[in-house]
């Protein structure tokens, strides 16, 4: 398959800065609440669950066409065909679901991931964040810290696009972990199996991320508390400093586990993505993450799974059994 990937630009040409899935009444804004005005559109976008006290939104950045192959380096390819014909996806391309949570512990309000970003002209059914944020009343001005899980451009490209940027406020707090940004200061792709045009987007991505960002971001070397009952936490795998995010209230728990994992990793846990520069740490971290969440029972979210990628994780022998949740309507 061929990707049509273009480089980021700018429009004006420059560089500027109990259960868990109840209903949620929340609301990000004094002024604003989920569910507001904005444009319709036929497909949802957007799905509200509380955890405890802490309220959370699921919304969906849109979807990146990209080959099967990428999800299963390693797989055998007739068992790569026969998964995606099971799964009526394929054969040869699949969308990809982009995911984004919407956080708010206590006066803080936290956007983890950003999306791609409407600047790659390749993609054009994603980077639809700014507006479906507006759609749910969000305000961009609200949010007091955002949480990086690691600097791919379809986590940081949200941040770099006009809409975005220049409705946040100055003193924004971007938390990424040490070892995610001293990865991309010279970054190895030797591991990895992407598109062609993809490890040079990336780097010009991440560098003008970091370039316009860096007096926002807030390091940190394993572990952090964001805000109440919010922790951030570094697995690498998928990248050196990959990280997840807990959000932990009144005894329950949802796991956003970014990109360590994938649609097929429930079946095939040993299936290796071309994106990953960790390619066996990345197998551990899935594998560790996947049990965690089985023994546990609790919620869990993942970028690019379905949206709205709320179920929970159950084991099937020697692998496991993702069970979506049902729609709270």
């Amino acid at each position: 398959m061929t990707m049509q990937l273009n480089y980021p630009t700018q429009k004006d040409g420059t560089h500027q800065k109990g259960n868990g899935q109840q209903e949620s009444n929340m609301s990000l804004h004094n002024s604003s609440h989920f569910g507001g005005s904005g444009a319709e559109e036929l497909v949802p976008s957007r799905y509200a669950l509380r955890v405890g006290e802490i309220d959370v939104l699921v919304v969906s950045d849109g979807v990146l066409p990209l080959p099967t192959e990428t999800m299963s380096i390693n797989a055998d390819p007739t068992a790569r065909a026969a998964w995606f014909k099971d799964m009526f996806l394929g054969p040869d391309a699949f969308d990809w679901a982009l995911n984004v949570l919407v956080v708010r512990s206590g006066e803080q309000t936290i956007l983890v991931d950003a999306g791609l970003g409407g600047q790659f002209p390749g993609f054009p059914r994603a980077g639809q964040l700014p507006k479906r944020l507006k759609a749910a009343g969000i305000d961009l001005e609200s949010v007091t810290d955002v949480v990086i899980t690691h600097m791919h451009m379809d986590h940081i490209g949200g941040l770099l696009v006009d809409e975005m940027k220049s409705r946040l406020r100055p003193d924004l707090r971007i938390h990424v972990s040490a070892a995610e940004v001293e990865f991309w200061e010279s970054p190895d792709f030797s591991r990895t199996t992407m598109p062609s045009p993809v490890p040079d987007v990336l780097r010009e991505t991440a560098n003008q991320f970091m370039s316009e960002y860096r007096s926002n971001v807030r390091t940190f070397d394993d572990e952090y508390e964001v805000a109440q009952g919010v922790v951030v936490k570094r697995t690498g795998g998928h990248t050196p400093g990959h990280s997840v995010v807990y959000v932990m209230s009144g005894g329950e728990r949802l796991t956003f586990a970014g990109d360590a994992l994938f649609p097929v990793a429930f079946e095939h846990p040993d299936w290796q993505n071309g994106f990953e520069h960790e390619p066996e740490e990345a197998f551990r971290v899935r594998v560790r993450l996947l049990q965690e969440a089985a023994a546990s029972g609790e919620l869990f979210v993942a970028t690019h799974l379905p949206f709205p990628s709320v179920g929970r994780v159950a084991l099937d022998g020697d692998a496991f059994r993702w069970v979506a949740g049902f729609w709270n309507y």
